[in-house]
C-alpha cells in the first residue's frame, strides 16, 4: 500500500513516521508545502491514500485533496488537523474520498485503524489472460464498454510494463484500417477504456500524448506469474480471441518447454 504525508511541520512528519516506520507493507512518501512536487507524484504512483494536514501556510488541505482525488479518482483522504473538523465541513465531492480524521498529536491506535480500513478498502485487478481474457476488480467482472477497449487493454497488459505507443497499438489492432481512421479508432478506444477504469475505480493506466504506461501495482496476472516464475495455467492459448496474441505463442511454448 502506498500513501503520501503531506505536512508543512517537520516536527509532525518526524511524529507520524515513529508510527508508521513498523508497517511493512506500507510504503509512504512525506511532503511539506509543494503543490506542484505532490501533485506530480501522484501522477506517477498509483497512491491508495493520503493522509493531509489541512490547514498550512502555502496549501489548504481540502483544496490539495480536491485536486488529488482530480489525478487519481480512487484515492482515500484522511485529514490531519489540530481543529474541530468533521464531514459536514467537506464538500460532496472530498466527503465521498474522505474516510476520516486523525487530530493531533498523532495517536498510533487511531492511525492503525486507518492503516485497517486502507487494507481492506484497496482495489485487486485479477487478470486471466492464458484462454480467453477477463479482468477481476475484487472478484467483480470487469466490464468494457467496447471490444476495441478490452483489446487495447490487454495489449497493454502483454507489453508487461513496457509503454505502448498510438503507433504500436494501431499496428497490432487495426493493421489493414487507413491511418487517419485508425488514430480515430485509437482514441476512441482509449477514450473508453479510461472510462471504464474510472468505473471500477482502478486508476493503472497513464495516458500520455499517444502514449500508454501501465503500473503494475495491485495487479496480479496469470501470464506475468508464468513468466516471471513458470507458475500459471497455461495450456497453449493466450489471447485466443486476438490476431495479435499468436506472436507470443512460440515464447510461451519454449517456457513450458
Amino acid at each position: 500500500m502506498k500513501i503520501i504525508i503531506v505536512d508543512d511541520e517537520l516536527s509532525a512528519l518526524h511524529a507520524f513516521l515513529d508510527e508508521v516506520i513498523g508497517e511493512r507493507d506500507i510504503e509512504y512518501k512525506f511532503f511539506r508545502d509543494d503543490k506542484a512536487e505532490i501533485e506530480e507524484y501522484v501522477s506517477a504512483n498509483r497512491v491508495e491514500a493520503a493522509f493531509l494536514d489541512i490547514n498550512m501556510p502555502g496549501i489548504n488541505g481540502m483544496d490539495l485533496a480536491a485536486h488529488l482525488i482530480g489525478i487519481r479518482g480512487d484515492i482515500k483522504i484522511v485529514f490531519i488537523t489540530a481543529q474541530k473538523v468533521g464531514v459536514q465541513d467537506l464538500d460532496e465531492l472530498v466527503r465521498k474520498h474522505t474516510i476520516g480524521f486523525v487530530y493531533k498529536p498523532y495517536n498510533k491506535t487511531v492511525l492503525d485503524n486507518y492503516f485497517c480500513v486502507l487494507r481492506h478498502l484497496a482495489p485487486e485487478l485479477t487478470v486471466k489472460m492464458f484462454g480467453s481474457f477477463d479482468c477481476f476488480v475484487n472478484g467483480n467482472i470487469v466490464t468494457f464498454t467496447s471490444k476495441k477497449s478490452k483489446e487495447l487493454f490487454a495489449l497493454l497488459l502483454a507489453y508487461n510494463g513496457k509503454s505502448l505507443s498510438m503507433t504500436d497499438a494501431i499496428s497490432q489492432l487495426w493493421p489493414d484500417t487507413p491511418l487517419e481512421k485508425s488514430k480515430k479508432l485509437y482514441r476512441d478506444a482509449v477514450c473508453k477504456l479510461r472510462r471504464t477504469l474510472e468505473a471500477v475505480r482502478f486508476t493503472c493506466v497513464r495516458f500520455g500524448r499517444a502514449l500508454l504506461v501501465l503500473n503494475r501495482e495491485n495487479i496480479s496476472c496469470d501470464y506475468w506469474d508464468y513468466l516471471e516464475s513458470g507458475r500459471g495455467d497455461y495450456n497453449g492459448e493466450f489471447l485466443k480471441s486476438y490476431d495479435w496474441s499468436v506472436s507470443y505463442l512460440p515464447a510461451l511454448d519454449k517456457r513450458k518447454g
